[in-house]
């Protein structure tokens, strides 16, 4: 269990003692696809508020 609120996502060093997780190809090949997703609507939200604030300018 970590001592710190996050869960082991800010770097703290806090979050050695967690053991190495392996994917089978499937679960690592989704993950990616989700990734992927993931970073489409980022770009898309990006490329929306940059479309708003070009409007607005």
């Amino acid at each position: 269990m970590s001592d710190c609120a996050c869960g082991g996502s800010c770097g703290c060093g806090h979050h050695t003692e967690e053991s190495t997780v392996y994917l089978t190809r499937e679960e690592y090949i989704a993950r990616l696809e989700q990734y992927l997703l993931d970073l489409k609507a980022e770009i898309a939200a990006v490329e929306a508020e940059l479309a708003e604030l070009r409007q607005t300018a």
